[in-house]
């Protein structure tokens, strides 16, 4: 009988899955234990806090602990931090306020999340090195920038990107250096890379790219400069945006099985290797729905859904199952859009797929409409049978989001490029023009069958 469900983690993924355990079971006791003070956190919030275009930091999280208590029925320990699992003993030792003491479990959630991925260089840390990781530091973080001259941000990622913005909206002066040749080297292929680039580079972004970071230099203890493999460039901060990694240490000492991926290895019910452990969010690894393989993929949309797997589960017993991800994400920086979903043409190759892909431009509305602008879409597909494997498409209009979410709901479903162009899209002059441009890239690369 499961009378208490333990949540490591308060963020997405573990609030999710504690909301859905105590929903689902009013009489079991449902405990929240979170290392910093806030809950349901949202660190996708952090860049637009920094940037100024989120004005009130208690925005940044959906549900304050009481009001989670009150409204969940969900206990909540915040400034808690879980140092240890026992299995055996069913108990999660856990330290507050300088004491430690034991709270036991029926049925257990890891929702422990990620941390940032440091690289291991001299002067990382120096005051002044500043990395993006959780809402709670987000104050201490914009204070340190406001004072900034020159920023240098480590890292071409989404989250490069979007302090890129963050900073130029707060009048500095900012490098970015990218150890790959491309800007997000892990979202979108070369085609699409370029155009982000000119963007960047339009914006005013010093850019660095095939540079990797050596040292941060330092001057009585603070930030004077970067040095890579190929100059020294004068900064007075640094923004570390280069990656994140699974936060799995405490799972590692449970005892609970990792994946291939490094992350926690989960089966579609979230559960762990160890019995009544479940996993969820930026510590599970996930299924790719079109390889059928293992991957880590963090993002929060697919935080909440295992979150609510896990907790219903927990509960009650593999009611829910998790169907893997396809990698959808949209990013922007000022007004361009960024978006991709399913495998790149670089991932589908190295995957073993045998692939034909097309990149085309196309309007978003009428050529005859007012404010139209352009969309570049890439899109990938098997050359035997046709099936779609992915997508990514680059625009000046929050359009570039619902194209995206409207190719990944076909590539979940394994549609091909036929299925995609005889689908029944909408058409109004003003939201798209009469052959919408997931069409007409479908046409290009169906070779003049259709």
């Amino acid at each position: 009988m499961v009378e208490r469900v333990v949540v490591i983690g308060g963020g997405a993924a573990g609030a999710s899955a504690a909301s859905r355990a105590k929903k689902l079971k009013p009489s079991a006791e449902v405990v929240l234990i979170e290392a910093t003070n806030m809950i349901t956190h949202g660190p996708c919030a952090i860049p637009y806090y920094i940037g100024g275009i989120v004005k009130d930091r208690s925005l940044l999280v959906t549900y304050t602990p009481e009001v989670f208590e009150r409204e969940r029925g969900v206990k909540v320990f915040t400034s808690t931090v879980a140092r240890e699992v026992d299995v055996d003993k069913r108990v999660v030792v856990v330290e507050r306020g300088g004491r430690s003491y034991e709270v036991k479990w029926d049925r257990l959630v890891l929702a422990t999340g990620a941390v940032p991925s440091i690289p291991r260089v001299p002067g990382v840390n120096l005051g002044n090195v500043h990395v993006v990781r959780h809402p709670a530091y987000a104050e201490e973080m914009l204070q340190g920038l406001a004072k900034a001259s020159k920023v240098a941000i480590i890292g071409g990622s989404y989250l490069g990107l979007e302090m890129a913005e963050a900073l130029l909206r707060m009048g500095k002066k900012v490098l970015l250096v990218e150890m790959e040749s491309q800007l997000l080297p892990k979202a979108v292929d070369r085609e699409l890379a370029e155009l982000v680039s000119k963007e960047v580079l339009a914006k005013g972004v010093e850019l660095h790219l095939s540079e990797h970071l050596e040292e941060v230099v330092g001057k009585n203890g603070v930030v004077s400069a970067i040095a890579t493999n190929n100059g020294v460039y004068d900064a007075d901060v640094v923004v570390l945006a280069t990656g994140v990694k699974p936060n799995v240490g405490i799972a590692m000492r449970a005892g609970v099985r990792l994946g291939v991926t490094g992350a926690v290895e989960v089966n579609e019910y979230m559960e762990t290797s160890t019995e009544g452990v479940y996993a969820a969010g930026d510590v599970a690894e996930k299924v790719h729905r079109v390889t059928g393989k293992r991957v880590w993929i963090p993002l929060a949309p697919s935080a909440n859904k295992e979150g609510q797997v896990a907790g219903a589960n927990a509960v009650s017993g593999r009611a829910l199952r998790f169907p893997g991800v396809v990698g959808t994400a949209v990013t922007k920086f000022f007004e361009l859009y960024i978006a991709r979903t399913g495998l790149s043409e670089k991932e589908a190759i190295e995957s073993g797929f045998k692939v034909a892909s097309a990149v085309i431009k196309a309007r978003t509305k009428a050529h005859y409409y007012p404010s139209h602008s352009e969309v570049v879409i890439k899109m990938v597909v098997e050359t035997s049978t046709g099936r779609i494997l992915g997508v990514q498409v680059i625009g000046w209009e929050e359009a570039v989001a619902r194209y995206i979410d409207a190719v990944a709901i076909a590539i979940e479903r394994g549609m091909t490029i036929e299925d995609l162009f005889f689908s029944d899209l909408g058409y109004h002059p003003a939201v798209a023009p009469v052959w919408h441009p997931l069409i007409v890239a479908a046409r290009v690369l169906s070779r003049g069958r259709f």
